[in-house]
């Protein structure tokens, strides 16, 4: 669907006063997160399921706060993509018609869906013509009620939150080992690897950069064998088919940077079962069950609702991943990443704690 019918598909939804309700909150995005000026502008969404618009909606809001701004849009929407699906060609065209120093925005259900081989991914293409982006991916789990709590953790004073991450970073940055707590149980000790630690700060505003949104979140990936000790996962858990608010806590033992154990009751069981589905259909099951991140949430709006892209970034939560890290400095391939959050973490980086 090219921009009218995209607006004519929320209209029928009775989603277009919403999305223009909203949009007000998204300016920020344009004019801190980007610093949009004169750029082509292409914004992808989906249509997303019953009951759960909220990739049309932001993607929408995303559409007529440019057009307030006034910045050139252009709005395209398709059918929601899970792995190995393709994407539309006229989504492949319209991203492959965009030329140097364009902006790209995607909200999306699960995934974008392959790009039928004119790049290896939206994040190379971007690289390779300085354009500049911000995603926003797994959607789907959101209920379309649910969709102002999206926008707050999208409507932040971003400079502010800039220095926050920048302080930390930096902190980080200087530190040999990591070592994190909480009252729940978790006691977990791991090398920090410092030429790789990552502030998704919401900052795009320099050729080739991008990242998700909401922003919130300082992380990284640890140094391979050195992750020790247990997590309990108290806050969300990312399995194959969705993300779970944590009802029963999952206890994680972790040896050498290899996840060996996982204790717990229904959330536990979805998440092995998630594990031993990828190990028969990866590629490289050796990096499955890998501690392959640990991330720190900033953000002071986020709260935990089921979505992994907004649990993680919850300021007062930290988090780690098994799976996949090439894409941000590591070195495990994988065909899946799956961030188990916590809540309440006490953080020291050589035995100084982190003040958050």
């Amino acid at each position: 669907m090219d921009s009218r019918a995209c607006i004519d598909w929320l209209r029928k939804k009775n989603l277009l006063d919403t999305c223009k309700t909203y949009s007000t909150y998204l300016k920020g995005v344009f004019k801190d997160c980007l610093k949009a000026k004169n750029e082509s502008i292409l914004i992808i969404g989906d249509t997303g399921y019953d009951r759960k618009r909220a990739a049309a909606m932001l993607a929408g809001s995303y559409y007529f706060a440019a057009k307030k701004l006034g910045l050139h849009p252009r709005l395209f929407f398709q059918v929601p993509k899970l792995r190995g699906d393709l994407a539309d060609k006229s989504i492949v065209d319209a991203i492959n018609y965009l030329g140097e120093r364009s902006i790209l925005l995607l909200a999306l259900s699960n995934r974008l869906g392959s790009l039928r081989g004119i790049t290896k991914s939206y994040r190379h293409l971007c690289r390779q013509r300085n354009m500049r982006f911000a995603t926003t991916p797994s959607l789907g789990h959101i209920e379309t009620r649910d969709f102002k709590d999206l926008i707050r953790t999208i409507n932040i004073d971003y400079p502010e939150i800039q220095r926050t991450h920048r302080k930390l970073k930096a902190i980080i940055e200087k530190g040999t080992d990591l070592h994190v707590r909480t009252k729940a149980g978790t006691d977990l000790h791991m090398k920090l690897d410092v030429a790789n630690i990552q502030s998704a700060d919401g900052n795009y505003t320099k050729p080739g950069s991008g990242g998700n949104l909401p922003a919130g979140e300082v992380y990284f990936p640890p140094r391979k064998k050195s992750v020790n000790g247990k997590v309990i996962v108290d806050g969300s858990s990312r399995n194959r088919y969705s993300t779970i608010i944590i009802k029963n806590p999952i206890t994680l033992i972790i040896k050498n940077g290899d996840l060996i154990d996982i204790q717990g009751k229904e959330e536990a069981r979805l998440l092995e079962e998630t594990l031993l589905w990828a190990e028969r259909n990866s590629k490289y099951p050796w990096g499955i069950r890998k501690v392959c991140e640990f991330g720190i949430g900033l953000n002071p709006k986020a709260k935990l609702i089921g979505s992994t892209i907004i649990d993680e970034k919850a300021l007062g939560t930290a988090h780690i991943a098994l799976g996949s890290n090439n894409w941000f400095g590591g070195s495990i391939f994988a065909m899946t990443h799956l961030d188990q959050v916590f809540r309440n973490p006490r953080i020291t980086v050589d035995g100084k704690i982190l003040e958050i």
